[in-house]
């Protein structure tokens, strides 16, 4: 997709009226361990980022490299980290939704508008409108994925070097069979999210 075809929703937002649209998108809703994060970005209007698109169809490399200069050319951004005992508390969508409202929230200045990956969430702060895959659509967006992504990554890494018997780098936390092996073998961890299925099943000795 042309970074043209990439800010026509802002362009949309604009003409409607509003000044500074902001894309906010998550990051490990699926996982069964670690945090799920969410961040919100507003870039300056058609900015030029070499490559910006949906986390998942960016190399490692490039979001890495991706994330400073979206750090460096944003008006704003905010990233939240919900933990996985947040995320029992309230299940994983509440828990992302939360996330969601903080991360628009932390904006300074603060948004017009906001663009959401995907379903609409209850009561946000701001107007908003949301855009299936809307990573793959909006710049603002895809910005606000990679850092939610590289945000997340980099937990899981620190996490891996707590406990590497998970394999945390490797897997982020997603269910591989490696993950569920390490799950069978060793029982879950404090990072681990004890309402999620194969989990909560691993603690009663029903992984399989």
């Amino acid at each position: 997709m042309s970074a043209v075809d990439m800010w026509k929703f802002e362009r949309k937002a604009i003409s409607d009226g509003y000044t500074l649209v902001a894309g906010v998108d998550e990051a490990g809703r699926g996982p069964l361990a670690g945090p799920v994060t969410v961040a919100a970005v507003i870039l300056p209007f058609e900015c030029r980022l070499s490559g910006l698109n949906d986390s998942k169809q960016v190399t490692e490399a490039d979001r890495e490299r991706l994330i400073d200069e979206i750090k460096d050319t944003a008006i704003a951004w905010d990233v939240q980290i919900i933990s996985a005992r947040q995320i029992d508390d309230v299940n994983i969508l509440r828990a992302t939704h939360i996330g969601m409202r903080q991360s628009m929230a932390g904006l300074t200045p603060s948004p017009h508008i906001v663009l959401i990956d995907g379903l609409a969430i209850p009561e946000p702060p701001f107007p908003a409108r949301n855009i299936i895959k809307g990573d793959s659509l909006s710049a603002s967006i895809a910005a606000a994925s990679i850092i939610a992504k590289v945000t997340r990554d980099a937990i899981m890494v620190q996490l891996d070097a707590e406990y590497p018997e998970y394999g945390f780098a490797k897997h982020k936390g997603y269910p591989t069979p490696e993950h569920l092996l390490a799950l069978k073998k060793y029982g879950p961890c404090k990072h681990h999210r004890y309402s999620f299925k194969p989990v909560r099943d691993c603690q009663q000795g029903e992984l399989f």
